[in-house]
């Protein structure tokens, strides 16, 4: 089964780094420099350390269900959204990741506990359900949001 990974586009982001730490404040977001293994949500790449990176919270899920969430994500400047179809970017490989699948109304239908160089399998499995519109993929330690899983 084909399915395509999506980081988040770059465009809602790159405002942040023009504004002033104060400003960033004001928006629940901190400018820092990257200590090793910081993803970026954009490019699905890890930044290096000492790299500067923004922590925002970000609304991932903006559904009208009891499954809207939001949480800390990392973003770097510059970055191009990653968008590929049946490839899974390194950064998800590395970590193990939890797979949420969610219908059309945003209402959760199943999920899994993965490592991530066996997200193929989870992702084949979660998409033979019918009901499932898309995925969302999150670092389990953390919980954070990762990225998007779409049928291609």
């Amino acid at each position: 089964m084909s399915f395509r990974i999506i980081g988040l586009p770059a465009e809602t982001f790159a405002h942040l780094f023009m504004l002033s730490d104060q400003e960033l404040a004001n928006r629940h977001a901190v400018r820092l420099r990257a200590e090793s293994g910081v993803p970026c949500r954009i490019s699905l790449t890890d930044a290096e350390p000492g790299e500067q990176v923004v922590l925002v919270n970000y609304e991932h899920h903006p559904v009208d269900t009891p499954y809207r969430s939001n949480f800390a994500i990392y973003v770097r400047e510059g970055e191009k959204t990653y968008d590929a179809i049946n490839q899974v970017p390194e950064q998800l490989r590395r970590r193990t990741l939890s797979v949420r699948g969610y219908d059309s109304k945003g209402m959760m239908v199943d999920t899994d506990l993965v490592e991530g160089r066996e997200l193929e399998g989870a992702i084949t499995r979660q998409f033979k359900d019918q009901r499932t519109a898309y995925l969302q993929l999150h670092f389990a330690k953390a919980g954070c949001y990762a990225a998007r899983v779409e049928r291609a």
